[in-house]
Formats: C-alpha cells, structure tokens, sequence
C-alpha cells in the first residue's frame, strides 16, 4: 500500500509550473486583432487618409 503521509513528506512544488506562469503572463503577445488593427493603420497610411 501507498503510505500517503511518507508520499506528502516527498512533495515539493515544481517550481517550473511558477515560472512558466511569470513567463506567459508577462509576455506581450500580439493577437489577431491587434494585426488587424496595424493593417487597417497602414492601409489608411498609404490610402493618404491619416486619423
């Protein structure tokens, strides 16, 4: 049988789990819609048509 209480003594928290979160939540990651938005500036850029 498995000794939970001996198994739980073991645990450490993986602290690649931590550092994976820091990494996705302080990325600045471009989506669709802020590459649509940079094509629609552009195409008016070149339009002549400035906001």
């Amino acid at each position: 049988m498995i000794n939970f209480e001996e198994e739980l003594k073991k645990f450490h928290p993986s602290l690649e789990v931590e550092d994976a979160e820091d990494a996705i939540y302080n990325q600045d990651l471009t989506d669709v819609a802020d590459v649509l938005v940079g094509m629609m500036k552009e195409a008016k850029v070149e339009n002549g048509a400035l906001d």
